[in-house]
């Protein structure tokens, strides 16, 4: 297995845990849920083929339902966010050999396109997974306050992940 490998099989380990215990447990003001589990599915590298990206993005998603018992709603919300991580990442990157690292991180993007492109995934997630919970609009100011306020508050935690995922000799000064 190779280092690349491991790292993210720590990373994902890691991530579904944080989430099944302590952020699942969270929910600030009664609208903002942190979901930082989709942080792995952001991160892998583009190099990986489609069928790989959707195959770990069903299995983290089924792994996070199994534990927080909820019936396949991230399943379905992290197939979709796989799916549309490639077209979403060309609106702000059009030439994928324009990546120092094939990882999208604040490094190899830079540090406001990656910002661009984690705020467009996670606000993709957060709608998804909302709606899907929701399955409704009948409260449509809730709706969007939770989407909103998840959507900053995922972001922000994975921002803070992402500077202790970035080695010391590759960070900016």
């Amino acid at each position: 297995m190779s280092k690349t490998t491991l790292k993210f099989v720590l990373l994902g380990i890691i991530l579904v845990l944080a989430q099944v215990i302590v952020f699942n447990h969270i929910c600030l003001f009664n609208v903002a849920v942190p979901l930082v589990f989709i942080y792995l599915i952001l991160r892998l590298p583009i190099t990986l083929s489609l069928n790989w990206l959707l195959t770990i993005s069903f299995c983290l998603g089924l792994i996070v339902d199994i534990c927080s018992d909820t019936y396949g709603m991230n399943t379905v919300a992290c197939t979709v966010l796989a799916m549309c991580r490639r077209p979403i990442l060309r609106l702000y990157v059009p030439r994928e050999e324009d990546m120092i690292r094939p990882e999208p991180s604040m490094h190899s993007l830079g540090t406001a396109t990656y910002l661009k492109y984690l705020l467009t995934m996670t606000l993709l997630y957060c709608t998804l997974i909302f709606l899907i919970e929701a399955f409704t609009f009948f409260n449509p100011v809730a709706l969007l306050l939770r989407i909103v306020f998840s959507t900053i508050l995922s972001m922000a935690l994975m921002v803070g992940i992402d500077s202790f995922m970035t080695p010391r000799s590759e960070k900016r000064l």
